[in-house]
């Protein structure tokens, strides 16, 4: 069941593009890409918490997140991609998935949440990674 107000379940948001649907997610990129590469990986159905997922959701999931971050690494060959989960403000099952490199922003540290409006790309830049992700999934 859609939420009205939830931008995962409207698709709609002005800080992030849908890239693919998965099995039972769909993949988004962050306009934001102070961390190249950054996504969201979001549940098609509105849920709130992990456990209200059946098992096999579960594990549709996991291979969704597998195949999404394999993609991203494929795509932009980070030094490691972090994986965060939390939706205080946005109650939906979805998952960070953040590319670090040695030498970028936040590199041993947690990453910046807060996405930074006075980077994001605009819509030509932001389809060239787009594509990228889309060629590796």
């Amino acid at each position: 069941m859609a939420v009205e107000n939830c931008r995962y379940c409207t698709r709609t948001t002005d800080i992030m593009e849908v890239v693919a649907e998965l099995e039972v997610s769909i993949l988004y990129i962050v306009k934001d890409q102070s961390y190249r590469g950054r996504c969201i990986l979001a549940l098609k159905e509105h849920k709130t918490e992990v456990f209200q997922l059946s098992v096999g959701e579960v594990e549709a999931f996991g291979r969704d997140m597998a195949k999404a971050s394999k993609a991203i690494h494929e795509a932009f060959k980070p030094d490691k991609i972090n994986y965060a989960a939390f939706g205080d403000t946005y109650p939906h099952v979805h998952f960070h998935l953040v590319p670090k490199y040695h030498e970028g922003k936040s590199w041993g540290g947690p990453f910046e949440l807060a996405p930074n409006p006075d980077k994001f790309l605009s819509a030509q830049e932001i389809a060239e990674p787009i594509a990228r992700l889309r060629e590796k999934l």
